[in-house]
């Protein structure tokens, strides 16, 4: 029997079905989040979760290796404003800037969706 993990804080990037480590999801093959690489959207949420009710706009889908993600990174925390980080493949940028965010990536020919 594998031990129960109770807490831990590098989990790493999570199915978005069933919320389990990529490496341990057991959602059928053909579910979204299973086998997908990206569907060339970029998605723009806004997250309080384990963050004491602060919110933090979410930035996913860009697809672009770790460099360019810093570099970008850095240009929508100077254009928004405020604080922020690269998180594995997302960015992070501190405060509410959804509409902002959306109107910019999309200027740049990104085919962007405000979700959340």
């Amino acid at each position: 029997m594998k031990p129960r993990i109770v807490y831990t804080t590098g989990i790493g990037p999570r199915c978005p079905n069933c919320l389990r480590p990529a490496g341990d999801c057991v959602c059928r093959k053909g579910t979204p989040g299973k086998g997908k690489t990206g569907d060339g959207i970029v998605r723009v949420s806004r997250e309080t979760q384990g963050r004491k009710g602060k919110g933090v706009t979410v930035i996913t889908g860009l697809g672009l290796p770790s460099a360019e993600l810093q570099v970008l990174a850095a240009n929508l925390k100077k254009r928004c404003g405020s604080g922020g980080t690269v998180d594995g493949d997302r960015i992070e940028i501190q405060g509410d800037h959804r509409d902002r965010l959306v109107e910019y990536l999309g200027k740049q020919g990104r085919v962007v969706k405000r979700a959340g």
